[in-house]
C-alpha cells in the first residue's frame, strides 16, 4: 500500500505555515494531500491558522474569535518567517478552497475545537467543502471527540479521524466508537501493534509530524495510510528511494 504524503500546514518548512504559498509549494512537490487548521472569527469566519492565539504567526496579539475577519485580514502572518513574505495574510477556508478544488490532492482539516468549542465550526466547515465539491477528498480530524460526533451527525458519510499524542487502551477500538473512519497519531506512538490493530478494525493510520527520513523510512516500512509532513518535497524523495530499494 502507498503511503501517502500530506503537507502538514502546507509546505511549511519552505513558507510561513497555513499560507497560500505554502500550500502552492506543497502542490508544485508533489503532495498527495494538503494538512490545514480551521478556526472561526468573531463574525463566524473559518481560517486557516494553527493557534488560537495571534502572536505566534501573526504581528498581532490576542485571540482569533474576538476579532472579525476584516481585522484579521489586516495583519501581517508572513514576516515571522521571512521578510520575503511580508505581504502575506491569514486565509479564509473559502479562499483555500476556491483554490484547492482544482488540484488533484486529498485534504485534511483539523478542527481547532479541542481549546476553544467554536459554536457551529461543524455545520460551518461542512457547508463550505459541500459548496466547493470537495467532500469525498477531505477528511476531517481533531483531538475533540465531541465535535467529530457533531460532524458525523451532520453528514454520515463524511471521513472523520480520531487525533491524538496520548498512548489509550484500545485505541483503535475508541476511533471506532466514535464513528471514525481513521487515527491520526503522534510519530512516537507509532509500532508494529498498532499498526495490526487498526487494520483489524479497518482504521487508516495516518502518522504525525513526521520529518526526520529514520520516522519516514519506519512509516513506509510499517505500510501506514498516510503522514503529515512539513517537508512533503524530502518525504516523497525518500519514498521514491524506498520503493526502488524495496523492489530489488
Amino acid at each position: 500500500m502507498k503511503t501517502l504524503i500530506y503537507a502538514h500546514r502546507g509546505a511549511s518548512k519552505l513558507a510561513p505555515e497555513n499560507t497560500m504559498p505554502a500550500f502552492e509549494l506543497a502542490r508544485a512537490a508533489g503532495a498527495d494531500g494538503i494538512e490545514t487548521d480551521v478556526q472561526l472569527t468573531k463574525d463566524q469566519v473559518p481560517v486557516l491558522i494553527h493557534d488560537e492565539n495571534l502572536r505566534r504567526t501573526t504581528n498581532g496579539t490576542g485571540f482569533v474569535q474576538d476579532y472579525t475577519y476584516a481585522q484579521l485580514r489586516l495583519l501581517d502572518a508572513g514576516s515571522w518567517f521571512s521578510s520575503e513574505f511580508s505581504d502575506i495574510y491569514i486565509v479564509t477556508l473559502d479562499e483555500f478552497l476556491r483554490w484547492f478544488r482544482d488540484q488533484p490532492m486529498f485534504l485534511n482539516i483539523e478542527l481547532k475545537t479541542n481549546v476553544i468549542e467554536y459554536k457551529n465550526i461543524e455545520r460551518i466547515v461542512y457547508e463550505s467543502l459541500k459548496r466547493y465539491h470537495v467532500l469525498e477528498r477531505t477528511v476531517i480530524s481533531s483531538f475533540n471527540s465531541d465535535s467529530l460526533l457533531r460532524m458525523k451527525e451532520i453528514n454520515p458519510s463524511i471521513q472523520t479521524a480520531f487525533l491524538t499524542s496520548t498512548k489509550m487502551r484500545k485505541l483503535p477500538q475508541y476511533a471506532r466508537s466514535i464513528q471514525c473512519e481513521a487515527l491520526h497519531v503522534k510519530h512516537r506512538l507509532l509500532d508494529k501493534k498498532l499498526v495490526k490493530r487498526c487494520r483489524k478494525e479497518k482504521l487508516d493510520l495516518r502518522i504525525y509530524t513526521v520529518n526526520r527520513p529514520s520516522m519516514m523510512k519506519k512509516c513506509y516500512s510499517l505500510g501506514v495510510s498516510g503522514i503529515f509532513t512539513d517537508v512533503p518535497h524530502q518525504a516523497i524523495e525518500y519514498r521514491d528511494l524506498f520503493r526502488k530499494r524495496r523492489n530489488r
